[in-house]
């Protein structure tokens, strides 16, 4: 770029997606407020009326909860779609600089895939919005579920096609991925990107009561979400291999934990459908069965965050880049996983542990574990802002802005 940086966002990456992400993910943990402790019988989410009726009949700390929960969507929704038009716009000028191209030929060319998203999670946002703060939604939803199918089949197009730009340079032609920069998850952002893609269209199975709708969302959201495995598997074994030759890239220290969020989406894209399985062509799943499931995602995600954490604490990273004056666009990776484990831990309580009756609702016991995913959203609504503060402001040193993959 040929104009003065006077921030660290100046210097552009398409890592900066995942700011508008983190702030969609953060919308995601305001809706569990809703969707588990607000009452919406006869729907599978609760929406506007329901809201309306806690209002006028709910208990106070309900009351306060619904509140809480209608503001954060509002707040984190207008940061989530501010950054999206932010970054699709510096995306657009960055197309036109020779870092663009150096980008294309190196292993970074798969960080474009933050875009798709990005995206993806914005459309997820907005039909929570709508949820939420738009009345009588409910009575035409079935009209718009193919539409949803088809914004998030045109995202999966988008991000297959990046994929296959990829795919096809470096399986065609020899020495041109740098396997030893392949020291990090980085390269699992595509898989990220197609899980994103098959919980939104999974999403019209747990709610639609048409079948043909509900058909539809199964085979769609079964093929980005076989997809997406199928990428995370690959990547994740060779970036492994090379991370033991090499040591873990430090500016891409944080994808060590990008494992968390895919597994919350997939396991959500499960449970959707596995709603529409039961609903539309009677294929039922016992309360334990769906515990047990949510247990070994929960188990995993556990397992790489404290992977994650061990390397990042030994490397210095927080010092450097959360903490300190360093910047890096990577740093925004430590928001996923964080909303994740929230998310992840809220669907485990409620949709594992009470519905299996191993604790009760609203009991002790449910409130000590609700605590850990409120104590881990508070911690990331804190380090969105902090980043935020850090890249978006004229303060701040920035560093290799596109962090090796």
């Amino acid at each position: 770029m040929t104009r003065s940086h006077t921030r660290p966002a100046d210097t552009y990456s398409p890592l900066y997606f995942l700011a508008s992400l983190g702030a969609g993910g953060l919308t995601v943990t305001f809706f569990m407020y809703l969707m588990f402790w607000v009452p919406h019988v006869g729907r599978p989410v609760p929406i506007f009326e329901d809201l309306m009726a806690v209002f006028a009949n709910g208990a106070l700390p309900l009351q306060v909860a619904v509140v809480v929960a209608m503001a954060g969507i509002a707040v984190f929704a207008f940061l989530n779609v501010k950054s999206l038009m932010w970054n699709l716009s510096a995306l657009s000028r960055f197309r036109k600089t020779p870092e663009y191209k150096a980008l294309r030929s190196s292993n970074g060319e798969t960080t474009l895939l933050a875009a798709p998203l990005a995206a993806a999670m914005s459309v997820n946002a907005m039909f929570i919005v709508g949820l939420v703060f738009v009345p009588s939604l409910w009575l035409v939803v079935e009209f718009l579920f193919p539409f949803a199918l088809i914004a998030f089949l045109a995202i999966g197009v988008w991000a297959m096609l990046l994929i296959g730009d990829f795919l096809g340079r470096v399986l065609t032609k020899g020495g041109v991925f740098d396997v030893t920069a392949h020291n990090s998850f980085a390269q699992l952002l595509p898989a990220f990107a197609l899980a994103m893609v098959a919980v939104g269209l999974a999403a019209p199975a747990a709610m639609s009561v048409n079948t043909l709708v509900v058909g539809a969302s199964l085979v769609l959201s079964t093929f980005f979400g076989t997809a997406a495995i199928l990428y995370t598997v690959v990547a994740a074994i060779t970036a492994f291999s090379s991370m033991l030759h090499y040591g873990t890239a430090r500016e891409a220290g944080p994808t060590l934990m990008v494992i968390v969020p895919i597994m919350t989406v997939l396991g959500i894209m499960s449970l959707r459908q596995s709603h529409g399985l039961h609903v539309g062509f009677e294929m039922h799943e016992t309360a334990g069965e769906t515990m047990m499931f949510l247990a070994r995602l929960l188990t995993v995600q556990v397992l790489f965050l404290l992977l994650g954490m061990l390397v990042l604490r030994r490397q210095g990273y927080f010092a450097d880049f959360v903490l300190g004056e360093k910047t890096s666009p990577g740093s925004y990776a430590l928001v996923c996983p964080g909303v994740a484990l929230s998310v992840m831990l809220h669907f485990f309580i409620n949709k594992g542990l009470v519905a299996a009756e191993l604790i009760t609702k609203f009991g002790v016991a449910y409130w000590s574990l609700t605590a850990i995913a409120l104590l881990a959203q508070i911690l990331m609504i804190v380090l969105v802002f902090r980043l935020n503060r850090q890249h978006f402001s004229a303060k701040g040193t920035p560093t290799n802005m596109v962090p090796a993959e």
